[in-house]
């Protein structure tokens, strides 16, 4: 269907203001334009490690709301003209126009499925559940993930890079941790290998429905991968939770900056004899992590590139 696309121009300081005062009026799932520069916790939870310069913060808005093509959007927008006028009564809000446009005839929930179509990892064939398996790769490993809105798929260069090594060092009796977990493709992975058990951390709540489904898709019985939501760097119950000692291999597809101070913390969660197999890691960064992690006393075992992105794999001794 097509959508009515309201546009309010206000300020910067003016959005979360406006937008929670939309939400008291039936007015909800605004997006946000803008030229804010990110902040440090939004790099973190971004999956690029180096972000571009982006263009010169002008302190202008633009916050979208969409209606329903047959939508009456008189009522609405009468609303919507009170409330920022009702804002501007105690704050600069700027222009505080709206101006309408429609958006294309698109199914915006599952447009991006379009983009994401099988492929393979060396031998494994990743499948998402859209599309039918050919007959001729019936016999190869399989490997079903939706990665939803949320997270990624394995197309990553960094996530392969995880992957090979992971099929390198996985037994039959392997415990592993994988933190950063996300839609849980590593932990699946791994068990498909015939990983005895994983535990995934991540600071994303989303993350459990995504594994969850993702278990499902792959016939992973449900005891064979637990999910901890928290931050293993820094809370202690997340730490005792996870446990000590306990794990073969710890994975870590994450960026450079968070790695340095979770390697330390992570060899505690080591076995000795244990691997730790990073990536997530810019060409420019990758003697940061090397050092990080021979400053932990872990022994470099090898550092692999896919592109511009590398992998470094430790061993604990």
């Amino acid at each position: 269907m097509k959508w009515n696309r309201f546009t309010i121009k206000t300020k910067t300081e003016a959005e979360d203001v406006i937008i929670s005062a939309l939400a008291d009026v039936g007015v909800e799932g605004v997006e946000i334009q803008d030229k804010q520069p990110l902040t440090e916790t939004d790099k973190e939870q971004m999956f690029v490690d180096i972000m571009p310069e982006g263009p010169a913060d002008d302190g202008i808005a633009y916050l979208n709301f969409y209606l329903e093509e047959d939508t009456e959007t008189a009522p609405v927008l009468e609303k919507v003209r009170a409330v920022l006028e009702e804002v501007r009564g105690y704050m600069d809000i700027g222009e505080g126009t709206i101006t309408e446009s429609q958006t294309e005839d698109k199914d915006w929930i599952n447009n991006w499925k379009e983009y994401f179509h099988q492929f393979y990892v060396d031998d494994i064939l990743i499948v998402p559940s859209w599309e039918e398996v050919k007959e001729e790769d019936k016999d190869k490993m399989l490997l079903h993930i939706d990665p939803g809105t949320a997270f990624g798929t394995g197309m990553h260069e960094t996530t392969q890079l995880v992957i090979r090594q992971l099929k390198k060092f996985v037994t039959k009796d392997t415990q592993m941790l994988d933190v950063g977990t996300g839609s849980g493709i590593l932990g699946i992975v791994a068990l498909k290998l015939g990983a005895a058990h994983v535990v995934g951390t991540d600071l994303d709540p989303c993350a459990i429905p995504a594994v969850a489904d993702n278990k499902e898709a792959n016939d992973i019985k449900d005891e064979t991968f637990d999910m901890l939501i928290g931050n293993i760097i820094d809370d202690k119950e997340v730490q005792d939770t996870v446990g000590y000692e306990k794990y073969d291999i710890v994975t870590a597809n994450i960026l450079a900056d968070v790695l340095v101070p979770l390697t330390p913390v992570i060899v505690n969660q080591m076995k000795k004899g244990a691997y730790y197999i990073t990536s997530g890691i810019l060409d420019v960064k990758e003697e940061v992590v090397i050092k990080a992690v021979k400053d932990a006393g872990l022994q470099l075992v090898e550092v692999t590139h896919q592109g511009e992105w590398v992998s470094v794999t430790a061993r604990k001794e």
